[in-house]
């Protein structure tokens, strides 16, 4: 499958559509989800075009990988949420319910989060 250049995430990149920038590097930018799921709900996105996380690891350089995940890193110090935690999570696929296709991480935080899934 094509990288789809007409993604939203793609769209955000490129400044079509705005958002709440609240990190923004040569690797990755984050903003607030538009329909968060705890009090602090963040998306991060690379700066690249990768469909997924699956894509980002086989493709994405040393310097792209490296950077992405210490800005994820930054992020929440930046946040104030790495003394309680928080949660990275990265939807890959169908089957995990990826909406778009452009290589993402939901991080959560703000509250007890609970089990990783409902059994």
């Amino acid at each position: 499958m094509a990288y789809d250049q007409d993604n939203i995430f793609a769209k955000i990149l490129r400044g079509e559509i705005p958002v709440e920038k609240i990190y923004e590097d040569g690797f990755a930018i984050a903003f607030p989800d538009i329909d968060p799921q705890a009090p602090t709900h963040v998306l991060i996105i690379p700066t690249g075009p990768y469909e997924s996380l699956d894509d980002f690891a086989k493709n994405g350089t040393v310097a792209e990988i490296a950077g992405f995940w210490r800005a994820v890193g930054a992020i929440g110090r930046q946040l104030g949420v790495d003394e309680t935690g928080y949660r990275t999570l990265a939807n890959t696929g169908p089957d995990a319910h990826q909406e778009v296709m452009h290589f993402h991480v939901h991080l959560f935080a703000g509250k007890k989060l609970g089990p990783m899934l409902v059994r």
